[in-house]
């Protein structure tokens, strides 16, 4: 009998020292939910057209910003930025494709034709109800372009703008900046597209003009004759006014785009192309 008690025990023994199957180790393995990394990989992301990078901007598309008014040669500033931010998000230059995109429809409300835009649109609180906007690509400051020679053309300070007839575009933090920084004695005469802009000063149908500070170098240099930039000022009174990438409110293309853009900063590649195709735009005096 004690013989047989102790076969037993070494049994329980034995079976209790025996491995017990892991129901989590014999389970198929869960698939793994994506990283912030894995969910900017070109095959996560969710596109306008499946396989292709669609880019909005507006035509024609004016130097600096675009070169031959092509915005798919890779020239001038933004398409430069456009290509690099499609780089890092894993596009080549063959996946990337444009659509033409009217200035005041790439931020208003609504289902949008691109995956973003770029098309000088400064970030501002009003804008981003309706769209959302990626991190800032570029500081922008406004510049008053007048012709040599003119009444308001040797002015050293945003007072002495006060009586000039001021030509500006619809819709545009320019505009924005006339009414509140300038604040002058007449309505701006305000016109739908830049070239009408222009062509008002070429006209002298106004005494100035208000754009962002790359335009208005491409204006005295390669489209208004006789014409200077009369000096620089900032449209906002705290908070530098940026260019951000627009994309549909509510975007899941966003926090991908914010990352392009960041690591483009964070490289210096930003800076580098801001120095090859903007940095002719320094040297206008500043108004105060």
């Amino acid at each position: 009998m004690a013989r047989s008690l102790t076969l037993l025990a070494l049994a329980v023994a034995l079976v209790g020292c025996a491995p017990v199957d892991d129901p989590a180790s014999t389970a198929s393995a869960a698939p793994t939910a994506p990283t912030a990394s894995t969910a900017c990989t070109k095959e996560q992301l969710t596109l306008v057209n499946a396989g292709k990078l669609t880019i909005g901007t507006d035509k024609p598309a004016y130097e600096p910003w675009f070169k031959d008014d092509d915005p798919s040669n890779g020239q001038g500033f933004e398409s430069a930025v456009a290509f690099a931010v499609a780089g890092e998000l894993g596009f080549d230059r063959s996946e990337v494709q444009w659509a033409t995109v009217k200035f005041d429809a790439a931020f208003a409300p609504g289902k949008k034709t691109f995956d973003f835009d770029v098309n000088q649109i400064s970030i501002t609180p009003r804008r981003a109800k309706a769209v959302d906007f990626s991190k800032g690509y570029y500081t922008v400051k406004q510049a008053v372009v007048a012709i040599e020679g003119g009444k308001y053309a040797g002015a050293k300070s945003l007072a002495e703008l006060k009586d000039a007839k001021i030509g500006v575009q619809v819709g545009t933090t320019s505009f924005e900046a006339v009414k509140s920084v300038i604040q002058p004695a007449a309505d701006p005469n305000v016109y739908n597209e830049q070239i009408d802009v222009v062509n008002a000063l070429k006209n002298k149908q106004v005494d100035a003009v208000v754009v962002d500070l790359p335009t208005a170098f491409y204006v005295t240099a390669a489209q208004v004759d006789n014409s200077k930039i009369v000096g620089q000022f900032s449209s906002t009174g705290g908070t530098p006014e940026e260019f951000g990438l627009v994309m549909e409110k509510g975007s899941a293309l966003k926090p991908c785009v914010d990352k392009a853009v960041d690591a483009l900063k964070s490289k210096g590649e930003l800076a580098k192309i801001e120095q090859q195709w903007l940095g002719s735009a320094v040297g206008a005096p500043e108004l105060s």
